[in-house]
């Protein structure tokens, strides 16, 4: 079976523990703990996944990612477009569009270096 893997709340990519669906049954207190502490357990029938038991912490970051109002990302929208009209902002589009092929690509492996970085940071 393939590893079955979601994002959690923190936006971490982590790997679902499987358990048989008779175990389940037969020890859930111990599964609902697990589930607890790792966010979510995927419950298998002859193993094949064929539910997921969520955290309640996961379930409500689930249904208030899904429930954000058109105004919500109206708003966010509208905080990043101000964010993207600083003098900074428009010095580095304007530096971009006038960058030979040479400085594209050494802006281009320094973006990637930071974003490779941030994401251990976070792992």
């Amino acid at each position: 079976m393939p590893k079955l893997t979601f994002r959690n709340s923190h936006g971490q990519l982590v790997e679902i523990s499987t358990v048989a669906a008779t175990k389940v049954k037969n020890e859930f207190g111990a599964i609902l703990e697990q589930t607890i502490h790792s966010g979510a357990v995927a419950i298998t029938r002859h193993d094949t996944p064929k539910a997921v038991l969520l955290s309640f912490a996961e379930f409500e970051s689930l249904v208030n990612e899904r429930s954000r109002s058109l105004d919500d990302l109206n708003a966010e929208f509208d905080e990043l477009l101000t964010q993207m009209q600083t003098p900074s902002a428009r010095k580095g589009v304007e530096a971009a569009f006038h960058a030979s092929p040479v400085e594209l690509g050494r802006a281009a492996v320094k973006a990637a270096r930071k974003h490779r970085a941030s994401v251990r940071k976070r792992a």
